[in-house]
């Protein structure tokens, strides 16, 4: 059986399949390889929430595998940005399984990475060693690794004390979005503007994002987090440190009062890490960053998402 596969505008038909095709991948993978396939729940319909955002955001950008009858049996989202291709979740079928579809997928994307002359980057599980596998053959490099941690935030608050630095942090505004991408340039070495426009705008999906400015008013730190019920979830976001981070993070945190939700904070940064454990997280998975082309001269905390996934 062949697929045509190709970059396509995704169309209200396509939202329904792309999302059971999204949960029955995750669920068969980790269910079959780790035996936690509940952690996706039972129903697609949360999932839905990735064409809607996705085709909002970068319409025109998603990879489809689609079979002579139609039917979507891989997808891959790819997020071009003014200095790299980001690559986000790629997902098969499992009863298309041992077809290189995923393989196929990602090509494409590379190839259109090369032709613009941008490196490719994305954050992969590194429980996942079939994916780990094919990204670095496809010639991604590993980087940061990332603790995927799970908190229960209570209905009343944290109960640690709001740390150092809350008083610099507040709610971002639309003119904000220039600024905070120009501080991610100066500390990751990548720019997209278009995403904290695209939060702060708040017309698909719901978003808030934080802004922490340092005593001359210069930002010195940014998180964002995906408010939507179908996926609450702390990022993307950048900090000049570890105590900027952990009063970012806090913040971020009280807004979600009486949610469980995941935040992913790198392993190097341990202050951060132990903060943390001491307000209940836990671990519950770890993923790494990776690129075609690493920046040598990244620098900074980084708080990787999965929604959107576009660093």
């Amino acid at each position: 059986m062949s697929e045509t596969i190709d970059f396509a505008l995704l169309t209200a038909a396509d939202r329904e399949p792309i999302a059971r095709l999204l949960h029955r991948a995750l669920v068969h993978w980790y269910e079959s390889r780790l035996g936690q396939g509940a952690r996706f729940g039972d129903s697609h319909e949360p999932f839905t929430l990735f064409p809607d955002v996705y085709e909002a955001l970068d319409p025109g950008e998603c990879v489809t595998a689609r079979t002579e009858s139609g039917e979507i049996v891989g997808v891959c989202f790819s997020h071009e940005r003014e200095t790299h291709v980001s690559v986000g979740i790629v997902a098969t079928s499992p009863d298309a399984g041992g077809r290189g579809i995923a393989k196929k997928m990602m090509s494409l994307v590379l190839e259109k990475a090369k032709r613009l002359g941008k490196p490719a980057r994305l954050v992969s599980s590194l429980l996942n060693l079939d994916s780990f596998s094919l990204y670095t053959r496809l010639g991604f490099v590993p980087g940061a690794i990332f603790q995927d941690l799970l908190i229960t935030v209570p209905d009343t608050g944290l109960t640690a004390a709001a740390p150092v630095g809350i008083e610099c942090v507040r709610e971002a505004v639309l003119a904000d979005a220039p600024r905070i991408a120009d501080f991610e340039q100066s500390q990751q070495g990548i720019r997209r503007e278009k995403d904290f426009a695209f939060f702060l705008r708040n017309e698909v999906g719901a978003w808030r994002l934080l802004v922490s400015e340092a005593a001359d008013g210069s930002v010195n730190g940014f998180l964002g987090m995906s408010t939507h019920p179908s996926c609450t979830m702390i990022g993307p976001g950048v900090a000049a440190d570890e105590e900027t981070a952990i009063a970012l993070l806090w913040k971020a945190l009280d807004g979600l009062r009486g949610k469980t939700l995941v935040f992913l904070a790198p392993c190097a940064a341990s202050a951060l890490v132990r903060t943390a454990y001491a307000w209940g997280a836990r671990n519950v998975e770890l993923h790494v960053a990776q690129s075609t082309v690493p920046v040598a001269s990244a620098r900074g905390i980084v708080f990787p998402t999965f929604m959107p996934e576009t660093a």
